[in-house]
């Protein structure tokens, strides 16, 4: 599989990376439901031996158990090539389970030593800032100014490769850039969540900022798997259960746009998930895509998004059915982001 430089890096990524979120198992507030570990090692194993060269993980995924997960798969690859392995910080828990934001230079010390021992390696190749901000309150610049400092010693002291952030805007990323250079940002985007267009994209190309985006398929609404049967069976702890874009009315307009893109992929002989990964990298902007998968079956279902070129007829066919089936997200119709 070919690769991208990542940003200003000396990272070389292929265009699809495995995403680790859903790995994380069941017990905590952002579950994917119940999990098998073993379907998540073979999993890795099936996307590395396809050719994915990078994993990205977090270490509030399962509240670490994603990690653990990641380094017992790397731990019985026999290949000598290991994968790159990104990881982010800022999102911590209590014994209780519950979730916080904490960027104090203190605690970013503390979690990168976690997630070296929970990874099991020696350095991670690109260290993330999860969130800027959460639960509706926003970090002073200052704050964020020291954390990025903090991550910038810990690349000095050769415990982190690359500096990373993930879902910060252009107002969080500017003081950032003056004290350290920005590896990448990872933000959320498909086809039917594109608000990362008209700023975020262009001021990452201009600045030489790698760009891997997350939730190309749209949590697994543009899988082209997905239906209201399989919704309804979704585990109790499955967080899209609560998600807007997996409930009517906009499930339905969903759902129909998805049935649009079968006929692009049937003509290129790819699948209906391809055509939306392959959507997020036609982008110069972006390097890659992470796409999480939960059985190796997955896995072959997606890697052939890197090789698909989609054509300028597909690209009018694509924005056509969004004018027509009107798809909406978290961040409301997309047919206004696309006119």
């Amino acid at each position: 599989m070919r690769t991208r430089r990542l940003g200003a890096t000396d990272l070389d990524i292929t265009p699809i990376g495995f995403g680790a979120w859903a790995i994380g198992g069941d017990g905590w507030s952002y579950s994917w439901g119940p999990q098998d570990d073993a379907h998540s090692i073979h999993s890795i194993h099936r996307a590395l031996e396809a050719g994915i060269n990078w994993i990205d993980t977090a270490a509030v995924y399962g509240l670490g158990h994603s990690e653990e997960v990641v380094a017992r798969a790397l731990k019985s690859w026999t290949s000598a090539q290991r994968p790159l392995v990104f990881t982010k910080c800022g999102l911590l828990w209590n014994d209780a389970g519950k979730i916080h934001h904490d960027l104090t230079p203190a605690s970013l010390r503390r979690e990168v030593e976690g997630s070296l021992r929970r990874l099991g390696v020696e350095r991670i190749d690109l260290y993330q800032i999860h969130w800027p901000d959460w639960d509706g309150v926003a970090t002073p610049t200052d704050v964020l100014v020291r954390a990025w400092e903090t991550l910038a010693a810990l690349k000095d002291e050769g415990k982190v490769r690359h500096l990373g952030v993930s879902n910060f805007g252009v107002e969080h990323m500017r003081p950032l850039q003056a004290i350290a250079p920005i590896g990448s940002l990872q933000p959320p985007y498909s086809l039917v969540r594109r608000g990362i267009e008209k700023e975020l994209l262009p001021w990452c190309h201009q600045q030489g900022v790698g760009v891997i985006v997350y939730s190309p398929l749209q949590s697994g609404l543009l899988s082209g798997r997905m239906s209201r049967e399989r919704i309804q069976a979704l585990a109790p702890s499955d967080w899209r259960r609560g998600a807007v874009d997996f409930q009517e009315p906009a499930l339905s307009r969903n759902l129909q746009f998805v049935e649009q893109l079968r006929p692009i992929a049937s003509r290129h002989g790819h699948s209906v998930a391809e055509v939306a990964i392959a959507w997020t990298l036609r982008d110069p902007a972006v390097t890659g895509a992470i796409v999480g998968a939960r059985t190796p079956q997955q896995i072959d279902g997606v890697v052939g998004a890197s090789e698909l070129h989609l054509t300028e007829r597909d690209l009018q066919d694509i924005e056509r059915a969004i004018v027509e089936t009107r798809p909406y997200s978290p961040e409301g119709p997309v047919a206004q982001s696309a006119a």
